[in-house]
């Protein structure tokens, strides 16, 4: 296979849609009335995104997974007191690696919840335990509805001006959404469970809308200048050294506590893995104009996770000792890139 082949079956497509909605906000920013028009539509598509994401949740499936509460524990600990403490950490390269505004991005990726999708692919390729990585997932982005903002206050927030206001909004735009989806999925779940293609654009058209929204933000502030192509460098070796260290953790954390393979293949992925879907509008909400700089650790985290993750997921198939069989598929409330289930050269389709 010629190189450009193969680079394009390396960049997952909704990850090169990203970076072409960052490049069309750098050269066409909205910028007046346009931008004011753009915002109003990017806070209506996220609260709707939230709406879906609770109508497509199963309560009792989510309830069932209790049962592994120990392995949802272990997941916790480390997305949300595992990676805060290593954020905090990172500041110690504040201002060699990374300037003050790129450490606020990192913070705020460190305390994103996991991702769903993702992991559940990662763990299905790895023959892992794919119950226990649905409902870890789940879990894990229940509680990111109310651990992400109040971590993100405590830790961020004599800096980025976070206030009373701004955690309200979140409920009021993201959690309120998702609760009146659960209330309403009586009615509604079977339309969206058969209609669930034609939905995950909306998801990806929302969360393309902030990228561009919160770009745009940033031109206008000039913001931009401040991100220096040694400044990028080194935000990628920190975030590269971020996924490092929780992956040897969580694998580390879940040896020793004696779980099974399998349990300890959705530990580790569901427990270094991080939500671009949740993070994207959650950063939007909380940092306004300055959104831009802030998800952009996020974003380099996601793309790095799908690539470095598939790889080791490939060759944990290759050493289990015999095939598991499928349990069957579930609705997933997060729209984030899929992961290639074979080779990490293959092409997602699902975002």
């Amino acid at each position: 296979m010629s190189w450009p082949g193969r680079l394009r079956k390396a960049v997952d497509p909704y990850v090169a849609a990203l970076l072409g909605t960052v490049v069309l906000a750098a050269l066409l920013p909205a910028t007046g009335g346009a931008a004011v028009a753009v915002g109003s539509t990017a806070d209506l598509a996220i609260g709707l995104l939230f709406f879906l994401y609770g109508a497509r949740l199963s309560t009792r499936e989510a309830l069932d997974g209790l049962r592994r509460w120990k392995l949802h524990l272990v997941v916790g600990a480390s997305t949300f007191a595992l990676f805060p403490l290593l954020g905090v950490a990172a500041g110690g390269v504040v201002p060699y690696l990374l300037s003050e505004q790129l450490h606020t991005g990192l913070l705020f990726l460190c305390v994103v919840p996991s991702t769903v999708q993702s992991s559940i692919a990662l763990t299905s390729t790895a023959r892992g335990n794919v119950p226990a990585a649905i409902c870890a997932g789940t879990y894990s982005s229940l509680a990111g509805m109310v651990a992400t903002p109040l971590l993100a206050a405590g830790l961020i927030g004599s800096t980025a001006g976070f206030s009373a206001d701004r955690l309200l909004a979140i409920a009021v735009q993201l959690l309120l959404p998702f609760l009146a989806g659960q209330a309403l999925r009586r009615w509604i779940g079977g339309f969206v469970g058969r209609h669930k293609k034609g939905l995950a654009l909306l998801d990806r058209g929302s969360i393309l809308l902030v990228v561009y929204t919160a770009f745009s933000r940033g031109m206008a502030e000039n913001i931009w200048q401040q991100i220096t192509p040694a400044r990028l460098t080194g935000l990628v070796s920190v975030v590269a050294a971020l996924l490092a260290l929780a992956l040897a953790t969580t694998a580390f954390a879940a040896r020793r506590l004696g779980f099974g393979r399998e349990d300890r293949i959705a530990i580790v992925f569901c427990g270094s893995n991080k939500s671009l879907a949740t993070g994207l509008p959650m950063a939007a909400v909380l940092f306004g104009a300055a959104a831009g700089p802030v998800i952009l650790p996020l974003m380099l985290y996601h793309q790095l996770q799908l690539m470095v993750c598939a790889v080791i997921a490939s060759r944990w198939a290759r050493r289990a000792p015999e095939p598991v069989e499928a349990t069957g598929r579930t609705e997933l409330p997060e729209s984030a890139p899929s992961v290639p289930l074979s080779r990490p050269a293959a092409r997602s389709t699902a975002v």
